[in-house]
């Protein structure tokens, strides 16, 4: 058996398996910025019509924090699955749940029409949401940064992180122009439905392009290693129960590198459309449209930083990002302040550059933190556990401060704060650039000897 590291895909292999990454992330993230905005303009109203505008919003950010609670989980079964039986079968899987649940919501009936069973059926159908992207970011990625070599690895790997933006920018289109070619009033009562059951259509698409994408050629011979172990009566300790026994501080080091690019990112996007349409009273389409452009040129920005982290280090790059946006955040509300569509969009933008920075090269940075054998749930927990104490709660505390305080000052001291947790994580973490993913950081002379059987 030909070792993993020298044997790089071919150009056209790795495109085929990045292709397919970004597709099936895009169409998750669709799904599930979707929630965010539809929480943000219409489930206010449509599924807690009984509140004031803020406290209306405030529930449905609480069934939007919901689908963050449930990612750990996730997280943790399709992690402990995909470290067993594969990174393809568990995407797979994610990409049904989350299209299945994104399609049923657009069939929800409202609180008009059932009463409190409409927020109840609203936040069974987030949980499931939040299961299945607890899950498909960890697969997503290392799928990716398992076929690729350390050389290009952070490139390479960050394209399906750009299936964040690619999936809001798809989401806000799509809202956006509803927007634009309907009435307020018939956005409100069927027009919000559309693009929740255009998810039917998409997952049909990422299922048949990410089915052609072969396993982790990692993977398969960690997997070999693992049943050559098994043979001569060495039991492997179950996935999650050995990442807290012998990597818990990568754990902690995950949690903190997404943090801030966490916290930051729905800022920028769920919470702006709040401060804009609420706090700001402008139309929506100014939300929707600054978040658009800015999306955009997050999009192709990633991938920039990603290949950046290549040649300069994952720490480096992201310290870029994360201290820039803790300066930023405070030039981010002044510019909203304006009122002016162009100022907004280029506050976005100019926050989203930052925030890419972070999250470009986090992909391959976390991915080379664990061992093959527990990369999944490794990768997994630490995103999906920074992800409870970061995104979930940051629209919930941000609608909270600006309603307790009426300015946007104590939001963007909270935003500085996150930025600087990653600053400082990042700052003592050790850098990961140039690791050889096929090698486990704590092989023995036992491992190397099963290791050298299996290799012939």
């Amino acid at each position: 058996m030909t070792s993993v590291s020298s044997a790089p895909p071919t150009p056209g292999g790795i495109r085929r398996i990045v292709a397919a990454s970004l597709v099936g992330t895009t169409i998750e993230w669709y799904d599930f910025f979707l929630y965010g905005s539809a929480a943000a303009l219409v489930f206010n109203t449509l599924f807690f019509p009984d509140s004031d505008p803020l406290v209306g919003t405030l529930l449905s950010f609480l069934t939007y924090a919901v689908g963050f609670a449930a990612r750990p989980l996730g997280g943790v079964v399709f992690g402990h699955y995909g470290d067993k039986i594969g990174r393809k079968k568990l995407l797979v899987i994610s990409l049904l749940m989350m299209g299945g649940a994104t399609f049923a919501m657009g069939l929800l009936p409202t609180h008009a029409t059932i009463g409190v069973g409409a927020p109840i059926l609203l936040t069974l159908l987030r949980l499931v949401q939040g299961f299945a992207l607890g899950g498909e970011w960890g697969g997503a990625v290392l799928i990716v940064s398992e076929h690729g070599g350390a050389k290009q690895r952070g490139f390479w790997a960050s394209w399906p992180q750009a299936g964040a933006p690619g999936g809001n920018l798809l989401a806000t289109g799509v809202l956006a122009l509803l927007a634009a070619v309907q009435s307020d009033a018939a956005f409100q009562a069927w027009g919000w439905r559309i693009p929740f059951l255009l998810s039917g259509v998409l997952v049909v698409i990422g299922l048949w392009i990410r089915i052609s994408v072969s396993e982790s050629p990692v993977f398969l011979e960690a997997q070999a290693k693992a049943a050559a172990r098994a043979e001569q009566g060495v039991k492997d300790e179950a996935p999650v129960v050995e990442v807290f026994r012998r990597s818990w501080r990568e754990v902690l080091t995950a949690i903190g590198t997404r943090f801030g690019e966490n916290i930051s990112y729905y800022i920028l996007t769920a919470f702006l459309l709040v401060y804009v349409t609420v706090h700001l009273e402008l139309p929506k389409s100014t939300a929707l449209n600054a978040v658009l452009i800015g999306s955009a040129v997050h999009f192709v920005t990633i991938p920039l930083w990603g290949s950046l982290s290549d040649r300069i280090g994952r720490r480096p790059v992201t310290l870029i990002g994360a201290v820039g946006m803790a300066l930023w955040a405070f030039a981010f509300f002044a510019l909203l302040d304006t009122e002016s569509f162009p100022v907004i969009a280029l506050a976005v933008t100019i926050g989203l550059l930052f925030h890419g920075a972070m999250y470009g090269p986090q992909a391959a940075f976390i991915s080379e933190l664990f061992d093959t054998k527990v990369r999944y749930s490794g990768a997994s927990m630490g995103s999906q556990l920074a992800s409870i104490i970061g995104g979930a709660l940051a629209p919930i505390i941000a609608v909270e401060l600006l309603k307790d305080y009426g300015n946007s000052t104590p939001v963007a001291l909270y935003l500085a704060f996150a930025a600087l947790v990653t600053a400082v994580t990042v700052w003592i973490a050790k850098e990961t650039l140039g690791r050889d993913l096929a090698k486990d950081g704590e092989s023995t002379e036992s491992e190397a000897k099963v290791t050298a059987s299996v290799n012939g």
